[in-house]
């Protein structure tokens, strides 16, 4: 829903604010074969497809959640970047170093809140 993509890119530009952000495909995937844990989040209109069609895939066997919004310029644009991103991977923490408090508290409870509304997108479904 239109709600769930205005949150989810909320939350990126937070992340990436943070610099807890892995941008695309070959950082997503090496961060997720890593174990590092988040929320990784695909643009909808990736051509060709094949390009991110094993992404979702990754994310299930290490048990992260994805979810789609529906453009990848949307997607930079909350990233703070100008290139067009298939994929980015929200971390729960940053690669390097601490958060100050504040930013760590707006950060979780941000990623909290898309991700219990993720987590009741897909129980609907099954």
């Amino acid at each position: 829903g239109k709600k769930l993509c205005k949150r989810t890119l909320k939350l990126v530009r937070r992340a990436s604010e943070a610099k807890c952000l892995k941008r695309g495909v070959k950082e997503v995937v090496k961060s997720i074969r890593r174990g590092q844990k988040g929320l990784c989040i695909i643009a909808g209109n990736i051509s060709p497809i094949d390009v991110i069609t094993h992404v979702p895939i990754l994310c299930e066997e290490a048990n992260i959640p994805y979810v789609y919004v529906p453009s990848k310029e949307d997607l930079a644009t909350a990233g703070t970047t100008k290139r067009p991103t298939c994929c980015v991977l929200v971390l729960t923490k940053p690669a390097k170093g601490e958060l100050e408090e504040d930013v760590k508290e707006k950060l979780k409870t941000d990623y909290d809140q898309v991700m219990s509304e993720v987590a009741e997108v897909t129980s609907s479904m099954f």
